[in-house]
């Protein structure tokens, strides 16, 4: 039965955020640890100083690797062998590079199979800028690293209900010129198929909200996007059961 539990390996994020608050405390509760293997891909010093400055009670293993994590324990692979300081909120490229070097270290052993899932902690996206990092975001970069050629695809969720984004880590001023009718078909695709395969839905049901429902007597070519790419995608994906909503002003599939 042990043997059956997902193994999650778990990025710190930035060092100065709430990542380590959070996954201690998620795991400071035994019954986490009946449901999975908790792998922390970060720096042993760091986890210990966030438990004792923010009085956590949770213990954790430190481990070379995810072939040394233990059942029902929350383990530590240390990522670096710097001196890193904490500095609550603070913005530090040190920092940044000690993110990265916990998500590079992740992806590789995702890679040689050590680890079934990535979960990642939130970084500072300017402090981890570097020659190795000039992504927006995770969801960037882990498709570089890891999508083989294929696209990626943010979800949001609570409970049964989804919401995929069309457009990511842009600004809001750039949402129009950035959508297109071939792009609402692509997510629409990805979409359709991760909750078919990811989330076990026979038939998905996906509703589809528009740019702007008001466009008409606003933007032609905003128009032509919300009224033309919904109804095209009907026409090109047949299988897919699509709802079209004209209200709303959000840019996503839901």
């Amino acid at each position: 039965m042990e043997d059956n539990k997902i193994r999650i390996g778990i990025t710190q994020g930035d060092i100065n955020g709430v990542g380590y608050e959070v996954i201690l405390k998620t795991f400071s509760d035994p019954t986490m640890l009946e449901l999975c293997t908790p792998i922390i891909y970060g720096s042993p010093k760091v986890a210990a100083y966030h438990r004792k400055a923010l009085d956590i009670q949770a213990n954790f293993s430190i481990v070379n690797s995810a072939t040394e994590a233990g059942y029902n324990r929350l383990s530590v692979v240390n990522c670096t062998d710097d001196e890193v300081k904490v500095e609550f909120s603070k913005p530090d490229p040190e920092a940044g590079k000690a993110a990265l070097g916990a998500l590079e270290r992740a992806i590789e052993e995702y890679r040689e199979g050590l680890i079934d899932v990535i979960v990642t902690a939130p970084i500072n996206k300017h402090t981890i800028q570097s020659e190795e990092f000039s992504f927006p975001g995770h969801t960037e970069y882990i498709e570089e690293r890891l999508g083989n050629g294929d696209k990626s695809l943010m979800i949001l969720m609570k409970n049964d209900f989804r919401v995929a984004l069309v457009t990511t880590h842009i600004p809001v001023r750039e949402i129009a010129t950035t959508i297109t009718k071939e792009l609402i078909q692509e997510k629409l695709m990805i979409f359709h198929r991760c909750l078919k395969q990811d989330f076990g839905i026979g038939a998905p049901r996906i509703a589809v909200l528009s740019l702007n429902p008001q466009i008409p007597s606003l933007d032609v070519g905003a128009y032509a996007i919300w009224y033309v790419a919904p109804q095209s995608t009907h026409a090109l994906l047949p299988d897919i059961r699509l709802t079209i909503f004209s209200s709303g002003t959000s840019t996503l599939i839901a």
